[in-house]
C-alpha cells in the first residue's frame, strides 16, 4: 500500500513538471515570435532627396515620413520620430534614394553650409571607388546604404583561375555612372571593311563607379585585387551570413 502512495506521488510530480516545462515551451516560442516580428518605427525616405536639399524642406514636401521596419532589417544608426528635432536645419550629405533609412550622418551640419565631404564616412573609415559592369553590381541593384560582399575572380602564379572572397560585408557610400567602358562582349560575326576579312562585331558594356566605406586594410586589398583580378559583388541581406572559405577553382568546382 505504501508502495502505490509513492508512485502515485512520483506519477503526480512527473505530470506537475511535465505542465511546468510545456508552459515553459509555450511561453519561449511566443517571445520567440514576437521577437521575430517585432517592427521600430524608423525615419526613411519616401521619394528622392537632392545633395544639398535642407531636411526640413524634404519633410515639408513629404520625402521623409515614419516606416514600420522589422527590427532585423533597421539599418545601425537609423533615426526614429526622435531625431527629427536633431537634423532641423541640416541638409543631405549626398543624395538619398527612395526606401532609404534616415542616418544622422546623411545630413550636414546647417543647411546650404560647405562640407569637406559629400559622403556620409564612418568613423576610422576610408572611401574608395571601383569600377564595376551591371553584371559585377547585380544588375544594378546595389545602391547608396546597400551592403555588399566583395569578390575576386583572379589567377595564382601559376596561372590557375580562382574566385575567392574578399571582403565579407562593406557598405556602398554612392553609385555613379561613368562613360569609360573597358569590357566587351562578342555579339557575332561581321564583315571587317577595312581588311575585308571576318570580324566579331562587340556589345559594350557600361561601366559604373562604386564608392565602398572602407578600413585603411580593406581599401589595400581592393585596390590590389582591382589592378590583379575582376571584382563582382554580391547583395548582402539581413540574414545572408557570408564566411570566408577556400577559394572555388577548376579542381574544386563539382565538389
Amino acid at each position: 500500500m505504501e508502495r502505490r502512495r509513492i508512485l502515485v506521488v512520483a506519477a503526480a510530480l512527473v505530470a506537475a513538471l511535465g505542465a511546468v516545462l510545456v508552459l515553459l515551451y509555450v511561453h519561449g516560442a511566443d517571445s520567440r515570435a514576437q521577437a521575430q516580428f517585432a517592427t521600430r518605427q524608423v525615419l526613411t525616405a519616401t521619394q528622392a532627396i537632392a545633395q544639398g536639399e535642407s531636411f526640413d524642406d524634404a519633410v515639408k514636401a513629404g520625402k521623409i515620413d515614419t516606416r514600420s521596419v522589422v527590427t532585423a532589417d533597421v539599418v545601425p544608426g537609423a533615426l526614429g520620430q526622435e531625431g527629427v528635432s536633431s537634423l532641423t536645419g541640416t541638409s543631405a550629405l549626398a543624395p538619398i534614394y527612395p526606401g532609404q533609412q534616415i542616418l544622422a550622418a546623411e545630413f550636414g551640419d546647417k543647411a546650404g553650409a560647405a562640407t569637406t565631404t559629400s559622403l556620409p564616412i564612418p568613423a576610422k573609415h576610408v572611401a574608395i571607388s571601383v569600377t564595376l559592369t551591371d553584371p559585377a553590381r547585380v544588375a544594378g541593384y546595389v545602391e547608396p546604404g546597400s551592403r555588399v560582399a566583395v569578390f575576386l575572380n583572379g589567377s595564382d602564379a601559376g596561372g590557375a583561375a580562382f574566385t575567392r572572397l574578399l571582403l565579407p560585408d562593406v557598405t556602398v557610400l554612392g553609385v555613379g555612372s561613368t562613360p569609360a567602358a573597358g569590357t566587351t562582349t562578342s555579339t557575332g560575326s561581321s564583315t571587317d571593311s577595312a581588311t575585308g576579312g571576318s570580324a566579331a562585331p562587340t556589345e559594350t558594356l557600361p561601366n559604373t563607379l562604386i564608392t565602398l566605406a572602407v578600413t585603411q586594410k580593406q581599401a589595400q586589398k581592393v585596390l590590389f585585387a582591382q589592378q590583379n583580378g575582376a571584382l563582382s559583388f554580391a547583395l548582402l541581406g539581413s540574414k545572408s551570413g557570408v564566411k570566408a572559405g577556400p577559394r572555388t577553382d577548376l579542381g574544386n568546382l563539382f565538389e
